[in-house]
């Protein structure tokens, strides 16, 4: 016999245990986006390459996107890396939809990353984007989203970590003349990996000086209440302008959100090239796996395609990561087997048809019911519901069939109840 196949590296199934909980958890989410007034859209999978290529900077776009050559059309496709460029290009090319346009987005990407703890190459991704304001109160509101969504879901210990690119932009270019500071901001978004020290060693790499360097580490260093650390941020920087548009944006948004779980850290770069305003990224003490949620503002990417500045903002939320990391934190557990709620148990071969229409009955009053197909006796059919955890037990046999009847009993308080066939939904309605 073979080897048993298995899914590539990075990618996995999920069994109805594991898929249950995630359907609830993206319902959840789901849930708090219509509730901010967002719609959905959706996105194919496959974009040409040209759609994705220079949005996303040169490690994403030379490693991390998964592309390939048809080979009858010879033309290059890519699976899409985000749902935010894909986004972009629905945007430009539907010019008729009113402004401010919100859309939610809950879709599969993919990444050519090395597979890791919370980190996989096709995962699930939740995001929520707010397209044509470019005001403190669209931030705002994707920031209040971020933590309504975490409360929703269960995830506690939350923070969200605030910064603004415009802040960093007119330091390090203007202060420390920097002309491009996009090496360095690539090098700062790994301090959570390779520590201080590995970033100075990163820093000097890029030939910058070492009174340059203790300069940039004493700026990424400053994290903290709003209210302390923007007004300390204005004092050393105040004379420059770029630095006072977003010290002036980022209180006015947080005066909004008005949440003590929001900190300034101007540690805080993200990775990706597209961004240019307010950025932001969710942790929590409870989930120790890095980032669980990031966006900000990115005002010049749908421009990319439609070749006019829109503005736009968003936030984008792991959903596998955070399932993985409250799975082993005790948040979430995976004790539910199926979403079945009643499994008839037929008896014995003559009352089969009439087991059939008792499904199809409490089918009709919106009951989740599971009918044996098996012909296995009523003994393993019962181990089979006991082993599922299904809340009801419907048995049926020739009694039941003949005088018009079911009997229901419950797995969780042990009650069996022998009610009509056209009753039998309201009594399994109280047995849940």
């Amino acid at each position: 016999m073979g080897k048993v196949p298995r899914p590539p590296r990075g990618f996995r199934d999920f069994p109805p245990s594991l898929m249950i909980l995630k359907l609830e958890v993206l319902s959840k989410i789901e849930r708090v986006f219509q509730r901010y007034g967002f719609d959905p859209i959706d996105t194919p999978a496959l974009e040409y390459w040209e759609t994705l290529a220079g949005k996303y900077g040169e490690e994403a776009e030379n490693r991390l996107i998964w592309r390939f050559q048809d080979p009858l059309s010879g033309r290059w496709y890519a699976l899409r890396y985000d749902l935010t460029v894909p986004m972009a290009r629905f945007v430009a090319s539907n010019p008729g939809l009113q402004m401010p346009f919100k859309r939610y987005h809950i879709g599969k990407v993919w990444r050519h990353d090395e597979p890791q703890r919370g980190r996989f190459r096709e995962f699930t991704q939740c995001d929520a984007d707010i397209v044509g304001s470019p005001h403190p109160e669209a931030d705002a509101e994707i920031v209040s989203l971020a933590l309504d969504v975490m409360d929703e879901i269960g995830v506690g210990g939350v923070v969200v970590r605030v910064n603004d690119r415009r802040l960093m932009a007119g330091i390090f270019e203007e202060e420390l003349g920097i002309e491009d500071p996009t090496p360095v901001y690539r090098v700062v978004d790994k301090l959570d990996k390779i520590g201080v020290d590995g970033v100075k060693g990163e820093l000097a790499k890029l030939g910058l000086s070492e009174e340059t360097i203790k300069k940039i580490m004493d700026i990424i260093s400053l994290r903290g209440r709003p209210g302390e650390v923007l007004p300390e941020v204005s004092k050393r920087y105040g004379s420059n302008r770029r630095v006072t548009e977003a010290v002036s944006h980022l209180e006015e948004m947080l005066s909004l959100v008005d949440d003590d779980r929001v900190i300034i850290d101007l540690s805080l770069v993200r990775g990706l090239d597209y961004y240019t305003g307010p950025i932001l990224e969710v942790v929590s003490e409870r989930l120790p796996v890095g980032s669980i949620a990031g966006g900000g503002r990115y005002d010049g990417l749908i421009g990319l395609f439609s070749g006019r500045e829109v503005p736009a903002t968003g936030v984008s939320i792991g959903v596998d990561r955070i399932i993985d990391a409250g799975i082993e934190a005790g948040i979430f557990s995976v004790n539910r087997q199926t979403l079945t709620q009643v499994y008839i148990v037929v008896l014995d071969r003559g009352a089969y048809k009439y087991a059939w229409k008792a499904a199809r009955l409490l089918r009709s009053s919106g009951l989740s019911v599971r009918i044996d197909l098996s012909r296995a006796s009523g003994q393993v059919q019962r181990r089979k519901a006991s082993r599922l955890g299904v809340a009801v037990i419907a048995f049926i046999g020739s009694r039941e069939a003949e005088s018009g009847t079911i009997t229901l009993y419950s797995t969780r308080t042990g009650e069996r109840v022998e009610t009509k066939l056209e009753e039998a939904a309201g009594k399994v309605i109280n047995l849940l």
